[in-house]
Order: structure tokens, then sequence, then C-alpha cells
């Protein structure tokens, strides 16, 4: 009987994220440069998405989880979180994630205790960051907006669970896309409806101000069971979509491989 990896210590999922030193991106992010540098600043962008695009291109049909890193395994939105990575990966999906710890270790987890796939979209940070023990295939972006649309790109539902600043970013940029129909009108559930009590209020508020229409807060589907989150991610997903999980082959003289290989 083999043990499990520990999870990760309370100190190391603190850590995941931060940046204690200035990083390359700044200067990017900061005006103009010159010419010759920005073009070649456009050239490594570039050839950050090919890269994502090869790595990613047959891990078949993913639900994304978002999530804070900073939960231990004892905490319940990990419980929560490996339980519906559990049930994605019996219905045929590859989870994908950000790769660390917390709530994200917990759905690729989740994903392998169930035969599932199992995927992780990490950030370079001045940190070495390490990915969690559950994971088939890791690539890491260096740029933000870059893992965002691997993130969003291969996926046919969000599920969202508690978190931070991070959390929110992700989510909200799923239902922005949703809703200005950049990508279609896939399942959003945020699960931990305590957690997400003031959200809710946030967007009945919205609502009522008419900065947002009742249609697009009615997009979030909020919940804290399982069964009523696959339900909808099948409803959505699956069969409005006509969803086929057959995965794609690799063509090997281009050195392409199928997730697991």
């Amino acid at each position: 009987m083999t043990s499990e990896p520990a999870a990760p210590r309370s100190s190391e999922c603190e850590a995941w994220g931060k940046r204690p030193t200035p990083t390359p991106e700044i200067p990017f992010l900061e005006g103009p440069g010159g010419r010759g540098s920005e073009l070649l600043r456009t050239l490594r962008i570039a050839a950050e998405f090919v890269r994502g695009f090869r790595g990613l291109h047959f891990v078949g049909p993913c639900v994304t989880v978002f999530g804070s890193a900073r939960f231990a395994a004892d905490h319940p939105a990990y419980a929560l979180a490996r339980e519906m990575g559990r049930r994605l990966a019996r219905a045929g999906f590859t989870v994908m994630t950000g790769g660390g710890p917390g709530i994200m270790e917990a759905a690729n987890r989740g994903a392998k205790e169930a035969g599932g796939r199992s995927l992780g979209c990490n950030i370079l940070l001045p940190k070495e960051q390490q990915p969690n023990p559950y994971l088939d295939r890791f690539l890491t972006f260096r740029h933000f907006f870059v893992r965002k649309v691997m993130l969003v790109k291969y996926s046919y539902a969000f599920v969202v669970l508690p978190g931070g600043f991070g959390t929110l970013d992700e989510l909200f940029e799923a239902a922005t896309l949703i809703q200005t129909g950049k990508i279609q009108d896939f399942p959003v559930v945020l699960m931990g409806t305590e957690y997400w009590q003031p959200l809710r209020a946030l967007c009945e508020q919205m609502v009522a101000q008419g900065t947002i229409d009742r249609a697009d807060f009615a997009r979030l589907t909020l919940t804290d069971s399982p069964d009523e989150a696959m339900g909808v991610i099948d409803a959505m997903a699956v069969r409005r979509f006509g969803l086929v999980r057959a995965p794609r082959k690799g063509r090997w003289w281009l050195g392409e491989r199928a997730l697991g290989s």
C-alpha cells in the first residue's frame, strides 16, 4: 500500500503567487519601449502562445477549476474541490487548474483518484513554484494573459471555489467573455454559497442599478451540491453543445503527444 504525497504546508501555500522581487514584465507594462525590444517581446509572447497550443491541443475536453492556493487539505473547500475533481473525471472531462496547492491541488487530486486526466497551467514568478503531485502535464507561462487564454480556450465549463484576487480575476474574465459573446455560453458554477453571498448581493445591486442585465447574473450558478453542479455542466456543456469526448491523435512527426503519453 503506497502512501499519498503530503499536502503542502500552510507556509508553502501562502508563498504561492507572491512576488518577492521585480519581474522582467514590469518594463513591458510601463509604457512604450524601443522598437526592437517591442518586436522581440512580441515574438516571445507569440512563441509562448504556440507552446501552450501545442502542449494542450490533445488534452480532450476540459473543465477548469479556480480557487485559492491557501487552503490546506483539512479545509472544507479542499474536500469540495477534490470531490468535484472526481466527478468531472468520471464524466470524461480533463480537469484543468493553475497547477498549484490548495483548491488547485484538490481538484487535480480528485481527478487522479478517479483515474482521470489532470492538467496544470502555472504562472512563472521569481520564487520557484512547485507543481502539485497530481498532474499528468504541467505548463508554465510567463504572462498572465497567455495563461488565462489557455485556462479558457480548452474548457467547456468553469467551477469556481472560494479564492482571492486571482480567483475573482479568472471568474470575471470568463463571465465577461460569455457576456460579450466572445465565447459560448458555457456554465460557470460557483461553489460555496456562504462565501459567495456578498458577491451575490453585489450582483443583485448591479442588476438594480442597470450595470448588468438579469440574464448576465443568471448565467452564474451558486451551489454547495456536487450533484447540482454536475447536472448544470451536463445540461449546458454536454447535451447543449453535443460534446464528444473522443481524444484527438497527435502526429508523431510533429512531436505531438497525447496527454499521459
